[in-house]
């Protein structure tokens, strides 16, 4: 699964650590999204679009082999 999570957060002007306290994970958890060894939740993914404002799919997206 790829995501346009740094992008966003850039779009956003907020760091990783602001990102993790809004959606009440560690800072190592976005940053394992963001690099693609973790895929998170439902609920996860779901408070990320809030933030950002946009939809889940805007942000996550499936890849060939998912």
């Amino acid at each position: 699964m790829k995501n346009r999570i740094k992008v966003a957060r850039a779009g956003q002007n907020i760091t990783q650590q602001q990102l993790a306290d809004a959606v009440g994970v560690s800072r190592q958890t976005i940053n394992s999204i963001e690099s693609g060894k973790f895929v998170p939740s439902t609920v996860l993914a779901l408070k990320m679009a809030r933030i950002f404002n946009c939809k889940v799919e805007e942000i996550f997206l499936l890849e060939e082999e998912d």
